[in-house]
């Protein structure tokens, strides 16, 4: 069994390998190798056009995208739970926002209808989606029926 995973880094987007034993202390994983800042921050990293695949396949653990636009007002009331489910949900899970106002395209090669909706990737691959806003405990009891 491997006794490390790659994480990608929230900020610089480079891929840390951190040893399993580490992973169990949540926001006391380490630091990024390259930028030194910490790989979990108990809150979701915004994606882009530019960082968006690395960050849904390159890391070993799945990966929660919340496909919102800023102009979306259920989007505007699950933004606070996503952001507490992301404080209990590290470091299993990396939490992420994808705003489909200004990446469009990413909204459509997933087939994004509605939002917001949710979509758990693993290694690079959907696994989950789920229309529709939720609040923190059912975010959290969703995304842990996957492990």
């Amino acid at each position: 069994m491997n006794d490390s995973k790659h994480i990608v880094c929230p900020h610089c987007s480079a891929i840390n390998r951190v040893p399993v034993s580490k992973l169990a202390n949540g926001s006391e994983s380490g630091k990024c190798g390259k930028c030194q800042q910490p790989l979990f921050v108990a809150k979701p990293v915004d994606l882009t056009a530019a960082n968006f695949a690395k960050h849904v396949s390159k890391g070993d653990i799945p990966v929660l995208v919340d496909f919102w636009a800023p102009w979306c007002g259920p989007c505007k009331m699950m933004g606070p739970a996503f952001a507490a489910a992301a404080n209990q949900l590290e470091p299993q899970f990396r939490l992420a926002k994808l705003n489909t106002e200004d990446h469009q395209a990413i909204g459509a090669q997933y087939n994004v209808r509605s939002i917001p909706t949710l979509m758990l990737f693993k290694n690079g691959k959907e696994i989950g989606r789920q229309p529709g806003a939720m609040g923190t405990s059912d975010i959290i009891q969703w995304a842990q029926s996957f492990l």
